[in-house]
């Protein structure tokens, strides 16, 4: 079954009125043509199940309504060139995209963010965070160190990271892709790609690209409905605030968003 929408007519509709009537989310005139009424009901019942309420029947609500096997996403990935990638990063250095682009691309397809936006999201994150295209640590600032303070004193009592006094700012700063913060963020992200406590005991781990690169997407794919709901609206402020808590690196990634949305299709 292919991906249902506004405008969409057929057999195929008709099933998928069937199917949302059955379960409760009457389309109105069970007549094969998607219109208002039946994208009202597949919002509706997208709201039930946790799904991202775009109103489109897509694999995931397809296979939620049990009318299609698979829940895999239409994959972006293949499109996703060093070349590509390079114009979204246009003060990298190419060598760099080269060396770490199939880290990132291999744990977004590990994660099934595979769909064109959380790829997008995924790549503008990194140029907002580390434009190098490189895992780094974070760098000393007024933000993180007070004046004359040991390196990342403000985070050591950060109890909304988990930290718990020194030495846990220093130990748990900004590292990777994504510049994962917070003795709770090492253990959760750490813990979900398989690392257990290494992470936490190791935290310099998150400077291995590969280990940095699933980092990344395991963030992401922690706060992906929420992502997808702002990117829905096109409003590229809130993506990225759901990921840094402000701000900081907005016109990186916007810029390295709104590229890729250009050439990826």
């Amino acid at each position: 079954m292919s991906i249902l929408k506004e405008g969409s007519s057929g057999p195929e509709v008709t099933k998928l009125q069937e199917r949302l009537k059955e379960l409760g989310f009457d389309p109105g005139a069970i007549d094969g043509i998607f219109g208002l009424g039946t994208e009202a009901a597949v919002i509706a019942f997208q709201k039930s199940k946790g799904l991202l309420a775009d109103g489109t029947a897509g694999p995931r609500t397809l296979n939620a309504l049990g009318l299609m096997e698979s829940a895999q996403l239409s994959s972006a990935i293949p499109q996703v060139t060093a070349a590509i990638v390079s114009k979204m990063f246009p003060a990298t250095p190419l060598g760099n995209i080269k060396a770490n682009l199939p880290f990132v691309l291999e744990a977004l397809q590990a994660a099934n963010l595979v769909d064109k936006p959380m790829v997008l999201m995924a790549l503008a994150t990194i140029r907002a965070e580390t434009e190098s295209f490189e895992p780094i640590s974070e760098g000393k600032s007024r933000f993180n160190t007070s004046p004359g303070g040991h390196p990342f004193d403000l985070y050591d009592n950060r109890r909304d990271l988990g930290n718990r006094g020194s030495p846990d700012g220093n130990s748990f700063k900004g590292r990777g892709f994504i510049q994962l913060t917070g003795r709770d963020n090492y253990q959760k992200h750490g813990e979900a790609i398989g690392l257990g406590n290494q992470l936490v005991e190791k935290p310099d781990l998150a400077n291995d690209p590969k280990i940095a690169a699933q980092l990344l997407a395991s963030f992401l794919k922690a706060k992906e409905s929420a992502i997808k709901e702002a990117l829905l609206d096109n409003d590229l402020k809130q993506a990225r605030k759901l990921v840094n808590g402000g701000s900081n690196g907005l016109d990186r990634f916007v810029d390295a968003y709104n590229i890729g949305n250009r050439l990826i299709t």
